[in-house]
């Protein structure tokens, strides 16, 4: 399989291709992780291929918030410039600046 770099950064904030929902990157997998229940799950017509990266989203939506795990072929950059109002956000970030959110460091061992 050919090295692939991921478009999108943690931090980014990001929309869904086709559905109304946008969020930031909390972590990036190279390759699909997730089961093969979960990949079935989406309609064939938009069922991503699994050689790419897959984004965990803190999602939202006008419905509420969610983790979402999103193709890289399905996400585009949000350039709304609006910040992401997830409960979760304070977990992984201790803030947002220039349009990313910055990344907590790392308990290392």
């Amino acid at each position: 399989m050919p090295f692939r770099t991921a478009k999108f950064e943690i931090g980014q904030i990001v929309r869904h291709r086709f559905y109304p929902f946008r969020g930031v990157v909390f972590d990036v997998d190279p390759i699909f992780t997730n089961t093969e229940e979960w990949w079935l799950a989406i309609p064939e017509h938009i069922r991503p291929q699994k050689d790419q990266p897959f984004y965990h989203l803190l999602a939202e939506n006008a419905e509420g918030t969610y983790i979402a795990y999103v193709s890289e072929q399905n996400l585009l950059r949000d350039d709304t410039g609006k910040p992401v109002l997830h409960p979760e956000i304070k977990r992984y970030f201790s803030g947002i600046k220039d349009g990313y959110y910055v990344p907590l460091p790392r308990m290392t061992n």
